[in-house]
């Protein structure tokens, strides 16, 4: 159908009909573009620290591109659609937990951020909570497109990242896990751009069910 229609488009869906609006539209499409910032802004700064290493200028780059990356997830899971309130709740819980973290560290801490990540594992209980959401986001991807980056990078981010945590992870490992996040993450972003638009929205009679649901008398009970 046509992504550019001005008009709401009449939808069957699980629950009755439904219209997607240009409201609707530019969600999907602000929910894209932060993710294709994240994304640029991960294989940014991923590329730069593989290919110079722990050199000042990278480690001094590496905050506001992590910063931008973490601002422009944020836009992302304010705009994504999920079905579950509950679940989209959550997610941009993490978030917030993550990146209050890191704008902590940045402030309390005596190196640059990704010194301080690297050489405190244990800064991950916190802000890891912001990859955290960036997995749920992957497996959603994963488990409604079927798409084989999500499929691998659901379980290689927390494998990243719990084995930096506990140090059982080589390091020589470290940069190749990396670079594959990277460069599937930013593989995900593009793909998404050309994506059909309602796909993206899903089944908005369903949304309507869980939020009369939620509103019921026995769901309040």
């Amino acid at each position: 159908m046509n992504d550019t229609h001005l008009e709401p488009e009449i939808y069957f869906g699980q629950f009755g009909t439904y219209q997607i609006t240009d409201r609707d539209r530019w969600e999907v499409r602000i929910y894209r573009a932060g993710l294709l910032v994240a994304a640029l802004c991960f294989a940014g700064g991923s590329g730069l620290i593989l290919q110079y290493g722990n050199i000042p200028w990278v480690i001094n780059a590496l905050t506001p591109l992590y910063l931008a990356f973490c601002l422009a997830l944020g836009v992302s899971l304010l705009t994504i659609h999920i079905y579950m309130a509950s679940l989209h709740r959550l997610l941009q819980a993490f978030w917030l937990v993550g990146f209050a973290s890191a704008v902590d560290l940045l402030l309390q801490g005596s190196e640059p951020l990704a010194l301080a990540l690297y050489h405190q594992p244990n800064t991950l209980w916190g802000v890891g909570f912001t990859f955290a959401a960036l997995t749920g986001i992957f497996f959603k991807e994963a488990f409604c497109f079927d798409r084989f980056e999500t499929k691998l990078l659901t379980p290689l981010v927390p494998l990243l990242l719990l084995g930096h945590l506990t140090g059982w992870l080589p390091e020589e490992g470290k940069p190749i896990l990396l670079g594959v996040w990277a460069v599937l993450f930013f593989v995900f972003a593009a793909r998404k751009i050309p994506q059909s638009i309602p796909s993206d929205i899903g089944d908005k009679s369903v949304f309507e069910h869980f939020r009369q649901s939620d509103r019921s008398p026995t769901s309040e009970a």
